[in-house]
């Protein structure tokens, strides 16, 4: 029973030290996008690299006269996302 107790209060100590935290600044703000981003493309490489060895495996036990797998799409190379404009001030 203290377990659950000290775990709940935990979970409401946690809870409001991250309400606290201040907001990000410019440069995290963007280096916080890229790496969503190229966590996005490592994940369409990764899909792209599973299609292919799907493919293979199928093509090992494809019976002849059958259609063969649907083509695999590469994905256009990594481009990091633009810095939007800071709007201007007045």
């Amino acid at each position: 029973m203290k377990k659950i107790i000290a775990l709940t209060l935990f979970a409401f100590a946690g809870t409001s030290a991250m309400a606290a935290l201040p907001p990000l600044t410019p440069e995290q703000a963007e280096a916080a996008a890229l790496t969503k981003a190229k966590a996005a493309y490592g994940d369409k490489v990764g899909a792209y690299k599973l299609c292919l060895s799907q493919n293979k495996v199928a093509d090992q036990y494809r019976v002849p006269g059958t259609p063969a797998p649907a083509a695999c799409v590469a994905p256009p190379p990594f481009v990091a996302p633009t810095a939007a404009a800071a709007p201007a001030a007045k």
